[in-house]
Formats: structure tokens, sequence, C-alpha cells
């Protein structure tokens, strides 16, 4: 009797092994699970880093809608008392298209708004069962909810710049790319909701632009393969063509706005963000850019502009600042647009 037991305990551990084994090969979700937890852990350490360098002075108004999704919200912080609209910050986090949230960056994005602006942390679907475009389509129809409601919100319609970290950076260069590009709009299959004579600049941090440059052999070629595979949607997601448009850096064009650009030197990302910049500079976009010597020591990692207790990060804010101040206030020199 007793060894039927254990013949039918080791045959259901044998069962659920091959089963987990199987769920891993044959989807990225169970994978995606645990990178989703690595993601939040790494957000609630940062989030907290940052508290101390918060400001006392920043208004909140926290999960306010721009669509009919749960995930379509946002968060949006301004400086106590201030008149009139401001230009405003719009930031997609990070998260590798398929983790990440908007709590993750919001003592950052309190910290900016303490410098004058009015700063929004978007929301977007990601995570089991949303792959490509669906966060693109969301952050460009927030946009466009934004400007109509610039009024409510504190926002000057025509002073905006749009930023991102990481995969946030990525989404938000592709949907400047739209908003400017009209010829790439409709071959994405977006109809871009922002004038581009309202987007005064953009800024990216720690940011993949280049889904054939992704290196998924490497150290990380798991995790490569896991969010990639998650967010095309397809485990062949080298061959399929609609999603290689996400590839940004072959689709920038000299219409793109001004951009800040910046990784860390120990980032396994920062030679795409180098060529990015490159490509901008190549067609003519006024590019700012902020890289460190490979020498540089201690090694920046991924997301380092995040830590303001480092003289990179507060070098990172105080740089990005001075790009946003000069880029908003050449945009108000124009001919203000009456917003929808």
């Amino acid at each position: 009797m007793i060894k039927r037991i254990l013949l039918w305990f080791v045959a259901v551990a044998a069962v659920l092994v091959v089963t987990t084994v199987l769920a891993f090969r044959l989807s990225p979700w169970p994978s995606v699970a645990i990178i989703q937890q690595i993601f939040a852990s790494g957000d609630r350490a940062s989030e907290a880093a940052l508290e101390k360098h918060v400001p006392g002075n920043v208004v909140a108004r926290q999960d306010l809608a721009y669509g009919d999704g749960a995930d379509e919200t946002f968060d949006l912080y301004h400086p106590k008392g201030a008149r009139g609209p401001l230009p405003a910050i719009v930031w997609v986090h990070g998260g590798g298209w398929i983790a990440g949230s908007k709590a993750g960056v919001a003592n950052y994005l309190k910290v900016l708004a303490g410098r004058g602006y009015t700063t929004v942390g978007l929301e977007y679907s990601h995570g089991f069962g949303v792959t490509y475009p669906t966060p693109v389509e969301q952050v460009n129809a927030a946009l466009g909810h934004l400007v109509r409601n610039a009024a409510d919100l504190n926002i000057d319609p025509d002073r905006i710049v749009l930023a991102g970290d990481s995969a946030g950076a990525q989404i938000a260069a592709q949907v400047a790319i739209i908003a400017t590009d009209p010829s790439y709009a409709r071959r994405i299959g977006i109809a871009p909701e922002l004038e581009p004579e309202r987007l005064a600049g953009t800024v990216l941090f720690s940011g993949a632009y280049d889904i054939e440059q992704a290196n998924v052999d490497g150290k990380f070629g798991w995790l490569v393969r896991t969010v990639l595979w998650a967010y095309s949607g397809t485990r062949n997601f080298m061959a399929d063509e609609r999603f290689l448009l996400a590839s940004v850096t072959e689709h920038v064009t000299g219409a793109f706005p001004p951009a800040f650009i910046s990784s860390g030197n120990g980032d396994p990302l920062a030679p795409q963000a180098m060529a990015l910049a490159r490509a901008l500079e190549e067609r003519g976009v006024e590019v700012q850019a902020l890289f460190f010597p490979e020498d540089y020591s201690p090694s920046l990692p991924h997301e380092y502009q995040f830590n303001l207790d480092i003289a990179a990060g507060r070098e990172a804010l105080e740089r990005m600042l001075a790009f946003v101040e000069a880029h908003v206030q050449r945009q108000q020199s124009f001919p203000a647009r009456p917003a929808p």
C-alpha cells in the first residue's frame, strides 16, 4: 500500500514537472510572471530611495482615466499654487513592455513637477495576452485626451514633452514618429492624436530602439527572448514585419522632435541609444546626448537616472531639465493653437 502511494506521488510530481517545462517552452507567460515580480521589486526599491528627494510643494491627482480600459489611466502632478497652464512632461514607464507601472516612476515625476512642470505618468496595458501595438495605441490616445482636457489638467497643450524610460522610451519614440511622420503612421495603422507642433521635445532614457539588434543569445538572452516573444505575440518575432516597425532607429526622419537621449555605460542597451542619437543627428534633428566613458566607475546600470544619490543621476536630472526648459520656452514663442 505504501509503495503504491509513493508511486502515485512520484507520478504526480513527474506530471507537474513535465507540465511546467512544457508551459515555459510553449508560452512566454510563465516566464513573464517571474519577470514582473523582479521589475516590481526594482520599482519599489527605486521609489523608496527617491522619497527623500520629493519636494513638499507638489499636488497629486491619481488614477485619472484617459480611456475606457482598466489600464487606461494616468497620474498627474504639479506644483502647489501653480497659476495658469504649465508645460507638461508626459512619461511612459518602462518594464520590458510586459511589466512596470506608473507607480514605479511616481516619485521621479514629483521631483520634476517640483521644478515647475505638470508631469503625467501614463499607465498602459501589459502582461498576459497583451501584445504589440496595444501600448503604442494607448499612449497615442492618452496624448489626445490630455490635449482635449488641457485646461482642467493644468497643461499647456502647446508645450508637451514626451518622455520615457527603457521600454517606455521605445514606446515614446515610436509615438513621436507616428505624430510627425504621416507615412509611418499609415504603415503602423495608428492615426496620430497629437499634432506635431504641440510636441516640444522628447526625453529618452535607457531605451531599446532596434528589435533586430536585440542580443537573444547573450547574458540576458532568456530575458530578451521572453519579453519580445510576449510583446510581439509570436515566437518568431524577427520575421514579423509589422513588429519590426517598432525598430524606431530605422524609421526616424528629420521631422522627429528635438531629443534628449541617455544611457549608462554599464547598460547593455547603451549601444542602441547611441545608434539612435547618431541616426537623428544624421537627419538634422537636434540631439542632446548624455553618455559616459566606457571606464566610468562605478559602472552606471540600466535606469541609472532614477538614482539621485549618485552624481551621474543628478547630472542627468539637471541636463534633462535644462533641455526641457529650453525647448518649452522655444515652443512658447510660436503662435498658440486652441485646444480641440
